[in-house]
């Protein structure tokens, strides 16, 4: 039976390095794949999903129109797939969310999901809230404060460095705009008045 996964955490964790490395090990075994990340984050220079260690893959893009349960299945039925991994998921809206479960529930193809769990103000991100409310198995990945402690919160920076509290949901930006920090430098970062 396959399931939805949900690899999710703070940047600087590996979840680019790790779904690669997932999509390889399928790919290995002789296996077909078919991965996503969000048309929004045109931050790859070469390829759609690029880790910060160099490593990096093709994918197809999907927005918030996208029918992914369409796309995969027609997908499946040309070339059966062994997984389906997306990248971003944090910005799947909840009916993609629900296609994918539909995926691994009615088509029976496993799907892995990798994404951030909050966004900068340490509110949950729409598709990230409805995967941990249905995925079949929610992993944390671990990413490291600067103070040794499991960074799980993502603080967004200007340009001179200084903690930007406001602002949309959604920017998208590397380290240059983001600092994983553990829950108490990240409260200390914006002040007590959160």
């Amino acid at each position: 039976m396959a399931k939805l996964y949900f690899y999710y955490a703070s940047m600087n964790a590996g979840k680019s390095t790790t779904l690669l490395q997932a999509d390889f090990n399928y790919r290995e075994r002789g296996m077909h794949t078919m991965l996503w990340t969000a048309a929004l984050d045109d931050r790859g220079e070469h390829q759609a999903i690029e880790s910060r260690i160099g490593l990096g893959a093709d994918a197809q893009r999907y927005d918030a129109e996208t029918d992914l349960w369409q796309r995969v299945t027609a997908a499946h039925k040309a070339e059966p797939l062994g997984c389906v991994l997306v990248d971003e998921a944090q910005f799947l809206t909840r009916a993609q969310v629900w296609q994918c479960a539909r995926l691994a529930d009615e088509a029976n193809i496993p799907v892995l999901c990798y994404g951030l769990r909050t966004d900068f103000q340490g509110e949950l991100f729409p598709g990230s809230a409805v995967l941990l409310g249905i995925a079949d198995a929610l992993i944390e990945l671990k990413a490291v404060c600067h103070c040794g402690r499991k960074a799980t919160m993502n603080l967004r920076v200007d340009a001179s460095g200084a903690a930007v509290r406001h602002g949309a949901q959604t920017e998208i930006g590397g380290n240059d705009r983001y600092v994983a920090l553990c829950r108490r430098h990240f409260s200390a970062a914006l002040g007590s008045a959160r």
